[in-house]
C-alpha cells in the first residue's frame, strides 16, 4: 500500500523488478528510482519472481513475460490467487496484444512495451494500485478494434441467464481488453462517470473489488454457460 505523509501527499510505492536480463533490470530499477518509486527486490526467475512477492508482499511487481524456471504469465496467475491485493504489471514485446491479453486473463493489472514504454512506468504502477489498467493507449485500441472485428467470439457471448444488463456486458468486454474508463466511454459513446456508475453495478452484481476480479468472474460464468471464455 502507498504510505501517504501528514500532507496526504504519496510517499512510498513498494516493488519488485523481476526480469532475467540484469542489464534490463537495473534499467527499470534506475527508472523507477528516479520517480521514488521504491524497488525492494529483484527477480530473475518466475519461480522466484512468486516467491520473493509472497515474502515481501509488495504493491506492484514488474513482471517480464519471459523468464526461464516459470513465464511471467503463469508466475503472475500464481501471485493474483496467492494475494490479489497484490498488483501485477506485464511487460511484453512491442504490440504484443496476444500475450498482453493472457497476461490480463492470469491476473496481471496490465501491461506495456518494455521497448517503447518504460519512461510511463512509474505512473501506470500507480494507476494500477488505484484500479486502473496499465496499459498504453495503442495497445488498449488494438485490442478493442479486435473485439469489434470478432463479436461473435467468446468476448461477445453471453450466458443467457445473467444478472448483468447488455449495457454492462458491453462495459465488461471491452474490460476485458484492457481498456481504461476514458476509452470505454468513448467507444461506447457514454461519459466517463456513468461508465463508472456501471462498473460499480458490475462490481456489486458479479460480488467483486476490482477490474481484475470482474473479468474473471465473467469468463467463470461464460464457461459455466458452456461458452468460450
Amino acid at each position: 500500500m502507498i504510505d501517504k505523509d501528514d500532507n496526504n501527499e504519496e510517499t512510498v510505492l513498494r516493488t519488485i523488478v523481476a526480469d532475467d536480463d540484469p542489464l534490463v533490470r537495473r534499467l527499470i530499477r534506475d527508472t523507477l528510482q528516479r520517480a521514488d518509486v521504491t524497488v525492494i527486490a529483484e527477480a530473475s526467475t518466475g519461480r522466484e519472481a512468486v516467491e520473493l512477492a509472497l515474502f515481501y508482499r509488495p504493491d506492484v511487481v514488474v513482471m517480464d513475460y519471459m523468464m526461464p524456471e516459470m513465464d511471467g504469465i503463469e508466475a503472475t496467475r500464481r501471485i493474483y490467487e496467492s494475494d490479489p491485493s497484490i498488483r501485477v504489471v506485464l511487460l511484453t514485446g512491442a504490440g504484443d496484444e496476444e500475450l498482453g491479453l493472457r497476461g490480463l486473463r492470469a491476473g496481471a493489472s496490465g501491461y506495456l512495451s518494455k521497448e517503447v514504454e518504460l519512461d510511463a512506468l512509474p505512473r501506470a504502477l500507480r494507476g494500477a494500485l488505484e484500479g486502473e489498467a496499465a496499459i498504453s493507449r495503442q495497445l488498449a485500441m488494438k485490442l478493442i478494434e479486435r473485439y469489434r472485428a470478432a463479436p461473435t467470439g467468446g468476448a461477445g457471448l453471453r450466458p443467457v441467464r445473467s444478472r448483468l444488463t447488455d449495457r454492462e456486458w458491453e462495459v465488461l468486454d471491452l474490460l476485458s481488453t484492457g481498456a481504461t474508463t476514458d476509452q470505454i466511454a468513448k467507444n461506447l459513446v457514454l461519459s466517463s462517470e456513468t461508465v463508472r456508475s456501471h462498473l460499480k453495478n458490475l462490481y456489486r452484481k458479479l460480488e467483486v473489488n476490482s477490474r481484475e476480479e470482474a473479468v474473471r468472474a465473467a469468463s467463470k460464468l461464460r464457461s459455466l454457460s458452456g461458452l468460450p471464455a
